[in-house]
């Protein structure tokens, strides 16, 4: 079985040693460990894609090009006494002049796993985004986690899955599809591939599948071709993340795509409209796993009443982040979305 991939990076030698012996200590037989004291060679190494479960490195070897890589977790050796949260979950700060064992356990209190078989990498996880109603921002909140992600350098495929897609508009292409055997294809019950589509995606901050060019009513499409599309997309591996923005109803095309993705976030409001509706919701799911649903509270005024703060409110479900209202909505980009802190830190729910 693979061994999980541990770098240790720090030019200084005599401090790299004892952390090294203790890794060897606690996990010689589940890590395959590197340690590299030469800057030459550490540049030269990461010119090329590299895969890691963890990264120790010291501060003057860091830089932020190193999350273009595929690494579990990182954790940066610093000089200076700092707070050792970053705005990237998986970045940590660690006080150098700590005791050996101060900073192994850091690292081990963060949650950094070392799995006996070997690679802890996930596999493309499906996000799908819904809601109890219209009206909460769903696709709002799906552009702006697909940017994001995408930002931090995670391969993102982006389906817009509604029945009369407008999500178009924020893009420079707004181009749909227009290859009739594209639509041939989606509408044939073969087994779909992602080689038969994959020519047609775009990339704009993120990668998406263009709007089809009329209705499903009208191009005779099933609503499940979305999930036949993202099926191929996952088993291609061309991606870490699927995030499907679904419509807001539930019938058996829903309830197949929510039972197929790894994570769903349901987008509310703070309106008590929202919250009643978003009640159902979470009843009708309350016998799924619970950690795979997260409430996002989207357009957050705070100035405005939250009922979902309101104790006496009879709320079934707990929201996980709150994004800010965005003003002058009508100029909104990519770039700008991707760069919104509230956006950024529901993005990370998904990591």
């Amino acid at each position: 079985m693979n061994k999980a991939r541990v770098i240790l990076a720090d030019t200084d030698e005599s401090y790299i040693q004892p952390l090294e012996l203790k890794f060897i200590e606690e996990f010689y037989q589940d890590i395959d460990l590197e340690v590299i004291t030469d800057e030459d060679y550490f540049q030269e190494l990461f010119v090329q894609p590299q895969n890691a479960e963890l990264l120790v490195i010291s501060e003057n070897l860091y830089n932020e090009d190193l999350l273009k890589h595929s690494l579990g977790a990182i954790f940066i050796l610093t000089e200076q006494k700092q707070e050792e949260s970053t705005d990237r979950p998986n970045v940590f700060r660690v006080h150098k002049y700590t005791s050996i064992k101060g900073i192994f356990g850091e690292i081990t209190g963060n949650g950094i796993r070392l799995l006996k078989n070997g690679d802890n990498r996930k596999d493309c996880q499906i996000v799908l985004v819904t809601s109890a109603g219209g009206g909460t921002g769903k696709t709002t909140v799906a552009i702006g986690i697909s940017a994001c992600l995408s930002r931090d350098y995670k391969r993102v495929l982006y389906i817009n899955a509604s029945y009369l897609q407008s999500y178009h508009w924020i893009l420079n292409n707004r181009t749909p599809i227009t290859d009739p055997e594209i639509y041939a294809r989606f509408c044939s019950n073969e087994p779909l591939k992602a080689k038969d589509f994959s020519h047609v995606l775009r990339t704009e901050q993120f990668t998406y599948l263009p709007p089809f060019r009329a209705p499903l009513i009208s191009l005779g499409l099933e609503y499940s071709v979305y999930l036949r599309i993202a099926e191929a997309a996952k088993e291609s591996g061309e991606f870490d993340y699927i995030v499907i923005d679904a419509d807001s109803h539930l019938d058996a095309d829903i309830a197949a795509l929510l039972e197929k993705a790894d994570k769903v976030l349901v987008t509310v409001r703070q309106n008590r409209a929202s919250q009643f509706a978003t009640n159902l919701f979470a009843l009708h799911m309350s016998g799924d796993v619970s950690d795979k649903y997260l409430f996002i509270c989207n357009d957050f005024q705070s100035m405005e009443n939250n009922v979902l703060n309101n104790k006496n409110a009879d709320i079934k479900f707990t929201v996980t982040e709150y994004v800010d209202h965005i003003s002058n909505y009508d100029n909104l980009t990519l770039e700008a979305i991707s760069q919104n802190n509230s956006m950024r830190r529901a993005a990370f729910l998904v990591l």
